[in-house]
């Protein structure tokens, strides 16, 4: 019999799931969407289907749920459905929770142990035709991009035995999906993988290769000839997890650890930068200028959400540089803004190229839960100028998406669109704001009548 949900921080409020799939085929719009944008936004988050097994429940491990919004000629319509993992679906069958909080197998249910544990909560991305929805720890998962039906594991005709990064990198040039993963090997052991999945759709590169240490890398960076793999002190230990203890934790005595490769060689060729210990969930973008690499991240001086000790200072957007033709393992960092924040993204038809125009969200009001965020920023990274948009009060919203005007349209030239939680109201909406007007607001909203909760990343795909 299925049970309540525990009273907890990650289970209340708009992080509560909503219990329900649901479609609403003609939504109401204040304002007007633009002719143009034609296509769906796909958002991924943690929605768990029933109440965890474990005393602490944590954000990261909730059941997939994908919402998708498609808008066009001026209309919006709406659709969402749980990821039917493995999980999933045996927990669905049982009528209750099976799995441990990140696969630990003393609160596992002896009925499921070694089996498949995955989410798939964390990002939605298309590539070569597939619907793909991804986390961290296991393989993608292919949805039907218009029924959201849950289509099964991509393993690429075989070749992909394991997991693949929540975050791979599509260049805009070859069309080439690149993608890592980490504890390959078994939960938290400090095996990677390094590969390369062409605009086709056919996997052309696997590579293993050996991190400092155990991490939980949540992201990585791409330029036109290099990927960057940042390792940094926040360890996995399945020890720490038999003992009761945190799975992961803060341990910046280890420092970080950046691995550089060439894309055209392989992980042999691998050269390692080091630097003082910091924090990375999220980078924007990554490109070469000379014979430097610089990439720019959200950076925290301690991690967040497993460090107790953490000063509840948020990631600010910083700015590493790496000298490729001198000798020094050291590499420079420097912020470019004081707004701490998070979910960076960016005009992606410039991704690992240099580019000028970033967004991200941050938190503004004393008064918004922790682990939300209630404004909107765009930065100007020539002129260093800041656009805002601050919401009322009790509203939260999602990491910005941004959907070019035209395929040829100039950087920048564009809409955010972003998920609102409606406190007040209970309830979300979709907001649609001019990319380079962030300050106005949005020039229209498209109004639900129940909660989309906090999830993490999510990608627009045009109508063809």
């Amino acid at each position: 019999m299925s049970q309540p949900f525990p009273s907890s921080p990650y289970l209340s409020g708009n992080f509560a799931p909503i219990l329900m799939e649901c479609d609403a085929p003609d939504l109401p719009v204040l304002g007007e969407l633009p002719r143009a944008l034609r296509g769906t936004l796909y958002r991924n988050g943690p929605n768990p289907q029933y109440a965890p097994r474990d005393a602490q429940y944590h954000w990261f491990i909730g059941d997939g749920m994908v919402h998708a919004f498609h808008i066009e000629n001026g209309r919006a319509r709406y659709r969402n459905r749980w990821v039917r993992t493995n999980k999933f679906q045996r927990e669905q069958a049982a009528g209750h929770a099976l799995f441990g909080s990140w696969g630990n197998p003393a609160t596992t249910d002896p009925s499921v142990l070694g089996q498949n544990d995955g989410v798939a909560n964390t990002n939605i991305l298309w590539h070569a035709g597939r619907l793909l929805a991804l986390e961290e720890a296991d393989p993608p998962v292919e949805m039907d991009s218009e029924s959201l039906a849950t289509r099964g594991d991509v393993d690429y005709g075989g070749k992909l035995k394991g997991a693949m990064t929540a975050h791979p990198k599509v260049d805009p040039v070859t069309g080439e999906m690149v993608f890592f993963a980490y504890s390959v090997d078994g939960p938290f052991t400090p095996g990677m993988r390094y590969g390369v999945v062409d605009r086709n759709g056919q996997l052309q590169r696997l590579e293993r290769f050996e991190a400092p240490f155990p991490s939980m890398v949540h992201d990585f960076m791409v330029t036109q000839n290099h990927v960057l793999f940042p390792i940094l002190p926040l360890t996995g230990s399945m020890d720490r997890a038999m003992r009761g203890e945190p799975a992961y934790a803060w341990e910046p005595e280890k420092g970080s650890h950046i691995g550089i490769m060439p894309r055209n060689g392989g992980t042999a060729q691998m050269r390692w930068f080091r630097g003082a210990a910091c924090y990375v969930f999220h980078v924007m973008n990554a490109w070469e200028a000379g014979n430097k690499i610089i990439a720019d991240v959200m950076q925290y001086e301690s991690a967040p959400l497993f460090n107790p000790g953490a000063n509840g200072e948020g990631a600010r957007l910083c700015r590493w540089t790496f000298d490729m033709a001198g000798k020094s393992d050291s590499f420079t960092r420097e912020y470019l803004d004081d707004m701490p924040g998070e979910f960076p993204r960016f005009d992606e038809r410039f991704a690992t190229l240099p580019y000028r125009h970033g967004y991200f969200a941050f938190r503004q009001h004393e008064s918004s839960a922790r682990g939300s965020y209630d404004s909107l920023a765009h930065i100007d990274l020539r002129s260093g100028k800041r656009a805002v948009h601050v919401l009322p009060q009790g509203d939260a919203i999602s990491e910005p998406v941004f959907v070019p005007r035209a395929a040829d349209s100039a950087e920048g030239d564009g809409w955010l669109l972003a998920t609102v939680y409606r406190g007040a109201q209970a309830r979300s909406d979709l907001v649609v704001l001019d990319a380079g007007a962030v300050a106005d607001g949005p020039i229209a909203t498209v109004q639900l009548s129940h909660r989309v909760p906090f999830g993490f990343h999510g990608n627009w795909h045009g109508a063809d």
